[in-house]
C-alpha cells in the first residue's frame, strides 16, 4: 500500500473519535517517520481526513490487509481508549477486507498482545 495513501487511513481513524489526543499524534507522527514521510505530507493527511467526504482506502493484497488492519488497530489503542466510532470503523474495514468475526477477533487479541 502507498505510504501516503497509509498515513491518511491512518488520520481517518485517529479523527473518527472527533479528537486528536497527545498520544494519537505521537503515534502518527512516528508511523509518518517510519513511513519515510516529511510533515507535507502530514498535513496532506490531517487536510484529507478532516474532508466530509474521507475515508479509509483498503487493500487488494491480503498482507497489506492484515498490515492495515494491525496499524488501525495501534491507532485507535493510542489514546487508551476504544470509542465506539473506532470500533465500528475498524470493524467495518474488516469486514470489507473478508474477515470474519472470529478472524477479526483473533487479530485483535494477536495485536493487543504484542
Amino acid at each position: 500500500m502507498d505510504p501516503n495513501a497509509r498515513l491518511r487511513n491512518l488520520m481517518v481513524m485517529a479523527l473518527a473519535d472527533g479528537s486528536l489526543g497527545e498520544r494519537e499524534v505521537q503515534f502518527v507522527t512516528d508511523r509518518c517517520s517510519e513511513l519515510g514521510l516529511g510533515e507535507h505530507e502530514l498535513r496532506e493527511a490531517i487536510r484529507f481526513a478532516l474532508e466530509e467526504s474521507s475515508s479509509i482506502e483498503l487493500p487488494d493484497n491480503p498482507a497489506d490487509a492484515d498490515s492495515l488492519l494491525a496499524d488501525l488497530l495501534k491507532m485507535m489503542a493510542a489514546d487508551g481508549m476504544l470509542d465506539e466510532g473506532e470500533k465500528r470503523l475498524f470493524a467495518i474495514c474488516a469486514a470489507k477486507l473478508g474477515f470474519g468475526s472470529q478472524e477479526i477477533d483473533s487479530l485483535v487479541n494477536r495485536l493487543m498482545k504484542k
